[in-house]
């Protein structure tokens, strides 16, 4: 008899193959038996009508420093997530030095915008090499599995101290101790590195992240490392407008090493079609290299007391902007102060500032309950609807960011946005070469709230688009199950078939929907945070231990590190 048994789902199992009605059946932490007729459970539940399928694999998350004070990994634990994957875009912890702790904080603080006292507070320091930061990881309970890349940006301060944080070039010595660092890393479990070449991730000092001009000896060097070991991903974060000569090095570093490489792709206002040049150079390269994709536009939540907003740049706000949100919202709805301080207008912060701060034909309204269109019409941007009020864009935008004392919201796309709508996502999506990535869950706290991706790929592109074609069900739960886990070696999951991990999700697919996000002040030392929940999923499984249900947690805590590639019990 098996432990519990899941009846009557309608399964997607992950492998892409049609959906179908049958049980399931778990027993330990592993699958025992998919199909009509699986026999008896000690334990049973009742899911007819819900889709039944496995726990979803996020291979782009930032809980570095989270995944040390948070059993839950939110937001990814609400969205389905039953495996994650940090030490993304050469940013991480370890190794560190003692005397780096502060620096490695600055540099995630800068890259990833997360509050630098919620790290301090939160971080629970106790290694120093990264095979130490795995045993401190492995130690700590959680709801979900996680694995670790190991970052450029700390091994380079680590092996190089001030001349690896300043960029200077590496030489063969550092380049030797850095490939065995790495090797050491792969070793005791990590499941790749990864590197940032674009000069949008700079520390809160203005420095790029250390690796960020690396030379190609230093980067094969390191990629060296995965080859002696066996195993391992090489992950970078590109200069988007550099991507097509950057991969010339990639593809042959795939062929060399003969590891996979991924990197970032998106589409940019620079150079609106250049994502297809690189789609088609792509199809002819190494197998091995693959672009991460997003589910959706990258897009920055504007909210007073969040990261970037149109006022900003302006003078009149930066006079109150330390003041509390209840006093700042009293002067920006005072007739006079209003006034003054938009006569004044904006001041240039700089080209990148100043699109995101004054673009209002691509800023946009919520949704009347607050919830965000992720895919809205040129109607209902902030400079579409000021024009058929007769009323000055940053009006309009002020008393959307004043809606609900001051918490209200503008949405603003930043990447995958350039034409107005999400075709090129639904051509990167239908793509080989791609995987589903870059929800960076866990960063960007004040401005960026994509960790909810997962559920998005579900309503969105499987359910809801109505500004375009859907994909079918089948094949976005493969993105970001199978797909996600197998490539980065953890073929025990990611399929509902026996001998793989009881890692599942019962969804009420109909019922599916985000929520309106919110920005919340729970990291340590009071941090904020932007967050969006879900309600729909009936249950998560993870290991065969039920860890939410019903949109709550049980407190369950089956999670563990992942550790180097793994096999399925089937498949030894």
């Amino acid at each position: 008899m098996h432990e519990l048994v899941i009846r009557g789902g309608v399964v997607v199992d992950g492998s892409g193959g049609p959906a179908r009605v049958a049980d399931v059946a778990l027993s330990g932490r592993t699958i025992t038996a998919v199909g009509d007729d699986v026999g008896r459970g000690h334990r049973e539940l009742d899911a007819e009508g819900l889709l039944v399928c496995p726990g979803f694999v996020d291979i782009h998350t930032h809980y570095d420093a989270q995944a040390t004070w948070d059993p839950q990994l939110t937001p990814s634990g609400w969205h389905g997530c039953t495996t994650v994957v940090q030490g993304s875009c050469g940013v991480g912890f370890a190794p560190a030095a003692p005397d780096r702790h502060g620096w490695l904080i600055r540099l995630m603080e800068g890259v990833e915008d997360i509050p630098g006292s919620a790290l301090s507070e939160g971080i629970r320091w106790g290694w120093e090499t990264f095979p130490e930061y795995l045993d401190a990881l492995a130690a700590f309970p959680r709801a979900l599995d996680l694995g670790a890349q190991v970052p450029h940006g700390a091994l380079r301060a680590y092996v190089m101290g001030e001349r690896g944080a300043a960029n200077e070039a590496a030489t063969p010595a550092d380049i030797e101790r850095m490939s065995r660092l790495v090797e050491e890393a792969l070793r005791a479990g990590a499941l790749g590195f990864s590197t940032s070449r674009t000069l949008l991730h700079k520390s809160i000092d203005g420095d790029p992240v250390p690796g960020t001009f690396a030379t190609r000896e230093e980067l094969f060097g390191i990629g060296a490392a995965l080859a002696r070991a066996g195993h391992g991903v090489f992950q970078l974060a590109t200069d988007h407008v550099r991507v097509p000569e950057e991969l010339d090095w990639v593809d042959e570093l795939a062929r060399e090493v003969g590891c996979k490489v991924m990197f970032n792709l998106s589409q940019i206002d620079q150079a609106p079609e250049l994502w297809r040049q690189v789609a088609q150079k792509l199809a002819g390269m190494d197998p091995r290299v693959q672009a991460q994709v997003a589910g959706r536009a990258i897009g920055i939540l504007m909210t007073l007391d969040g990261t970037a907003h149109p006022f900003v740049p302006y003078a009149g706000y930066q006079a109150i902007a330390q003041l509390p949100l209840a006093e700042r919202v009293a002067k920006l709805r005072d007739p006079a102060f209003r006034a003054s301080l938009l006569s004044a207008g904006p001041l240039s912060l700089g080209p990148f500032e100043d699109f995101i701060a004054q673009t209002y034909g691509r800023m946009f309204l919520p949704n009347p309950d607050g919830t965000i269109d992720y895919e809205p019409t040129p109607q209902q941007s902030v400079a579409a609807v000021a024009a058929s009020r007769g009323l000055p864009p940053a009006e309009v935008a002020l008393d959307a960011l004043l809606a609900d004392e001051g918490r209200g919201f503008l949405y603003f796309p930043l990447f995958n946005y350039a034409g107005g709508d999400l075709e090129p996502l639904y051509e990167l999506h239908q793509s080989p070469r791609t995987l589903m990535g870059l929800s960076d869950a866990g960063a960007h706290c004040g401005a960026i709230c994509d960790g909810g991706m997962p559920t998005f790929m579900l309503t969105h592109w499987a359910r809801d688009r109505a500004r375009g074609a859907t994909l079918p069900l089948e094949h976005v739960i493969q993105r970001q199950t199978r797909a996600t886990a197998e490539a980065f070696g953890l073929r025990d999951r990611g399929l509902l078939a026996p001998g793989y991990l009881a890692d599942l999700n019962l969804i009420d697919l109909a019922a599916l929907r985000l929520e309106a996000p919110r920005l919340v002040y729970d990291l340590p030392a009071g941090g904020r945070r932007l967050v969006q929940r879900a309600r729909g999923y009936a249950a998560t499984i993870k290991s065969g231990v039920i860890t939410r249900q019903h949109d709550e947690a049980t407190g369950e805590l089956p999670g563990q590190l992942v550790r180097g590639p793994q096999r399925a019990a089937s498949l030894v």
